[in-house]
């Protein structure tokens, strides 16, 4: 059986009861990045064999645990923050176990993202999530400009490196629609910042940011 286990965002106190029994009877753990998954479970004082499941070898492990899940194994799925698949490793071995009718289950916990969501003050009955924004400056702005048509929250992941350069993109597109910038979430500097894209792009300017970025937009108001 695969189970896909959610792992805390930040504060190790939100991993849930379910999520402890799991990783304890698993008879293996692939983990995004095993040093981090490593600590985790040393915090728990658990004892399992660990392997590396991330993006450059994603498609020659997912092979290799479909063998193991064949042969009758537990395998626990982690990412280093959050559900995997959102972003982060995991959606291919799901796909996979789909194709071939092997049994999986979801353990549910934290999310930055819906975390991100409450927090920002935005509406929540509908939202979209885009996954990080590009890199590149073209393909950023047409992200930024169709969430300038949405009437929904849309919501993106950013590095901390490329914030201020997200940010005064938005000026011209986003003009005065307000924005969040939640930060460090559930962590002790936890923090949500609304304004405009000027007034974040001011701020982020004089207190270059750390960690892990969510970046909310307003939708637009129903036509």
């Amino acid at each position: 059986m695969l189970y896909v286990v959610a792992t805390p965002i930040g504060n190790l106190g939100d991993i849930t009861l379910r999520a402890l029994e799991v990783l304890k009877l698993a008879d293996v753990i692939a983990a995004e990045d095993t040093r981090h998954s490593g600590m985790l479970l040393k915090h728990f004082e658990i004892r399992k064999p660990l392997v590396s499941f991330h993006e450059h070898n994603e498609a020659m492990r997912t092979a290799q645990l479909i063998e193991r899940l064949a042969t009758g194994e537990n395998i626990a799925l982690v990412t280093d923050a959050g559900v995997p698949g959102l972003s982060d490793p995991g959606a291919r071995l799901i796909r996979e176990c789909i194709r071939r009718d092997f049994p999986f289950t979801i353990v549910p916990g934290s999310s930055s993202i819906l975390t991100a969501l409450v927090g920002s003050g935005f509406k929540m009955e509908k939202f979209c999530f885009r996954g990080f924004l590009p890199v590149k400056s073209g393909q950023r702005e047409r992200e930024l400009r169709a969430a300038n048509e949405r009437e929904e929250t849309t919501i993106f992941f950013e590095s901390p490196y490329r914030l201020t350069k997200a940010l005064s993109a938005a000026i011209d597109i986003l003009q005065e629609r307000q924005l969040c910038v939640a930060r460090e979430l559930t962590k002790k500097f936890e923090e949500f910042r609304r304004g405009s894209a000027a007034e974040l792009l001011a701020h982020y300017q004089a207190h270059p940011p750390k960690g892990e970025i969510v970046l909310l937009i307003q939708g637009a108001a129903a036509s």
